[in-house]
């Protein structure tokens, strides 16, 4: 049983912050969930911080008083990462939105850790530029770069894994530290910046980070393109990353998916499998792709694409397709989803959404799949009642033998969202047990306390 922040603890954050300090079990409770489907208890305390020196002084103090610390952005990851499972402190870095620096001549910016994606693309938008990272959510940037997230624009642009180039962490102790440069490249140490984008918050907590940035394309296209199964549609992608069309996006969108969209936003599209595509480039490179792309789907039984190329039309489709996860509640009222993505090489991809949808549709279990599919990962929702834990075994069952299938196919229990809570177990099959031996010492030599968002990605 976790025990309450201490006394002396609590006094002090309370005068350093204030009302900035809320113990409240209202705001305790708002921190204490994401969207994953555990029911964990809140944390004790939630300060919002506003400075790097602010979420220094907090961790020094946990450090002192051995209270473990969960850093929290927008609230949006889907595998527990956020859940307070020993109690202590949430760290709250959403106030932290200043963008400190725009070099556009360098194609560089450094921003603070609560800045959200749309918030730094409104910024740079007046500039020409814009950060591609887009995992769905408006995600806080730090938060992107402690789940390692990508989106739908990572066939093209990468994840953030390419794309933050320095970092300032907390350390564990409550040492500020600078890790990487502007600089694109470097060979100077251990790559410091990579150790800790992805860590989930358990080895520091990132406060600010320099990102790559990108011109506007001069021309962009989406399309809808239906096709008459989601293996053609699949099939489709597989061929146009294999013909090497520098597509910027590639979505599918499975026929129960589309149907949610349709009721959410009133879209009106047809019910079936569909790829959702975007093309950037020059005019005459944007027409060569889609008329390359256009081919490679009539060859698999797609119908001629629709088109949307103003950036309202473009707008609206992407709307709904970042919608599909909460729409997709919506067609089971009081739900909850177990979500679960898989990342295989593109040419295993139809393999694995084949075999995962014959076995959901053995079951009975409501569910829908979205996927970038451009690189070989996609998204399984199962549908559940969280008051019949049948459902709920039945789900984590199916959820098991998928990434099970994918690590079979060379591929990795988790495309972008993370280890967390739910995939320990999945992180040791992948890994091996060796590989997450060495993770536990790298943690425990930087967190000798295991105060960082303990409890996740692995036990200690």
């Amino acid at each position: 049983m976790k025990a309450a922040l201490p006394e002396a603890l609590l006094r002090a954050l309370q005068q350093r912050f204030g009302e900035r300090c809320n113990t409240t079990m209202a705001m305790r409770e708002q921190h204490g969930r994401d969207e994953s489907p555990f029911d964990v208890a809140p944390p004790d305390a939630v300060v919002f911080a506003e400075s790097a020196d602010e979420v220094a002084f907090v961790v020094g103090l946990a450090h002192q008083q051995r209270v473990p610390v969960i850093p929290y952005g927008a609230g949006s990851s889907l595998e527990g990462h956020l859940l307070a499972v020993q109690g202590g402190i949430s760290l709250d870095v959403s106030r932290m939105q200043r963008i400190l620096q725009v070099h556009a001549e360098d194609l560089t910016v450094t921003v603070q850790a609560g800045v959200t994606r749309k918030q730094l693309n409104e910024e740079l938008r007046h500039q020409g530029l814009f950060f591609p990272i887009d995992p769905g959510a408006d995600a806080t940037l730090g938060g992107m770069a402690a789940t390692r997230a990508s989106g739908t624009n990572a066939v093209r642009y990468g994840t953030m894994r390419e794309n933050v180039l320095g970092l300032q962490v907390v350390t564990a102790s409550g040492e500020a530290i600078r890790t990487g440069t502007r600089a694109r490249k470097s060979s100077a140490g251990y790559d410091l910046t990579r150790l800790f984008v992805g860590s989930e918050g358990t080895l520091g907590v990132i406060t600010e980070l320099v990102l790559r940035i990108y011109p506007l394309p001069e021309a962009v296209s989406a399309a809808v393109c239906f096709f008459p199964s989601i293996d053609a549609a699949v099939q489709t992608a597989i061929q146009i990353i294999q013909v090497g069309v520098p597509i910027a996006r590639c979505e599918l969108l499975d026929a129960h998916a589309i149907r949610a969209v349709n009721a959410h936003d009133r879209l009106g599209l047809r019910e079936l499998p569909m790829l959702l595509m975007e093309f950037h480039g020059s005019p005459a490179g944007v027409a060569e792709q889609a008329q390359l792309v256009q081919e490679i789907a009539r060859d698999l039984g797609g119908e001629d694409f629709d088109w949307a190329t103003t950036p309202e039309a473009r707008s609206k489709l992407w709307a709904a397709r970042h919608h599909a996860y909460l729409s997709g509640l919506q067609t089971k009222p009081g739900c909850r989803s177990v979500t679960t993505d898989v990342c295989v090489p593109i040419s295993r991809l139809a393999e694995i959404i084949e075999a995962s949808v014959a076995e959901v549709e053995a079951t009975g279990l409501a569910y829908f799949i979205v996927g970038h599919v451009g690189d070989g990962n996609f998204h399984m929702a199962y549908l559940i009642d969280p008051l019949i834990p049948a459902e709920r075994e039945t789900a984590e069952r199916l959820s098991h033998q998928m990434v099970a299938l994918a690590l079979r196919l060379e591929g990795t229990c988790s495309g972008e969202h993370g280890v967390g809570l739910h995939k320990q177990g999945f992180l040791i099959e992948e890994a091996g047990a060796g590989a997450v031996a060495l993770m536990r010492n790298i943690k425990q030599a930087l967190d000798p306390h295991n105060i960082m968002n303990p409890g996740k990605i692995f036990s200690i």
